[in-house]
C-alpha cells in the first residue's frame, strides 16, 4: 500500500493536491498510481477542488489514463471525470480536448463500475433533449444504450434507460434500433454481456 505524500499541513489543500499528482507521475508502482488516482477521483466531487485540479492539469492526467491498459486506473480515471463533469468549466475543458471519444470508449470495459461511470459521464457533458455536442447522441453510442437497456444490471439498465429517455431523440432511438446489432461501429460489444443473437 503507497504511503501518504509527505506534504506540511500548513500548504493547505492545493499543496496535498500537487504533492498527489506528483506522486502519480513519479511512481513505478502501480498499486501506488492506483491509490493516488482513486484519491484524485475522491477529491473531484468536491467542487471546492475544481479550480486546483484545472490548475494541476488533473483532468488531462485523468484522460490520458483512460487510455491505459490497467482497467483499475481506468475505472479511477473516468470515476473522476464523471465527479468533474459537473461543473461547467470542467465539461467545456473535457468536450475541446477531445474526451468524448475517450469515455465511449469505456462503454465496452469489463467492469460494470467503469461502464455506469462512462455512461453517468456522458449524461454531465451533454444536455438532456441532446443537441448541443452530436458525439454525446450518435448512432453508435444509442446502440451501445439500447443494449445496455436490456442487461441483466438494474443499475446499468436503469442508467441506460434514462439515457435514451432524457438524451435522445425518439427519432435517433428509432433509427438505432433499425440497425442491425452488430452494426454499432465504434463501440464493441461490452466484454461482460453475451452479444444478442440477430
Amino acid at each position: 500500500m503507497a504511503q501518504k505524500p509527505k506534504v506540511d499541513p500548513h500548504v493547505g489543500r492545493l499543496g496535498y493536491l500537487q504533492a498527489l499528482v506528483t506522486e502519480f507521475q513519479e511512481t513505478q508502482s502501480q498499486d501506488a498510481k492506483e491509490q493516488v488516482l482513486a484519491n484524485l477521483a475522491n477529491f473531484a466531487y468536491d467542487p471546492a477542488n475544481y479550480q486546483y485540479l484545472r490548475q494541476l492539469q488533473v483532468l488531462d492526467l485523468f484522460l490520458d489514463s483512460l487510455s491505459e491498459e490497467n482497467e483499475t486506473l481506468v475505472e479511477f480515471a473516468i470515476g473522476g471525470l464523471c465527479n468533474l463533469c459537473a461543473d461547467r468549466a470542467n465539461r467545456e475543458y473535457i468536450l475541446q480536448a477531445g474526451g468524448v471519444p475517450l469515455i465511449v470508449n469505456c462503454l465496452s470495459s469489463p467492469s460494470e463500475e467503469t461502464v455506469l461511470s462512462a455512461v453517468t459521464a456522458l449524461m454531465g457533458l451533454g444536455s438532456p433533449g441532446g443537441g448541443s455536442h452530436p458525439e454525446l447522441t450518435a448512432r453508435p453510442v444509442v446502440q451501445c444504450m439500447l443494449r445496455f437497456s436490456l442487461s441483466a444490471s438494474a443499475r446499468l439498465r436503469n442508467l441506460a434507460q434514462i439515457f435514451l429517455e432524457d438524451f435522445c431523440s425518439p427519432s435517433q432511438v428509432a433509427e438505432a434500433r433499425s440497425w442491425r446489432a452488430d452494426a454499432a461501429l465504434g463501440i464493441p460489444l461490452p466484454r461482460t454481456e453475451a452479444p444478442q443473437q440477430p
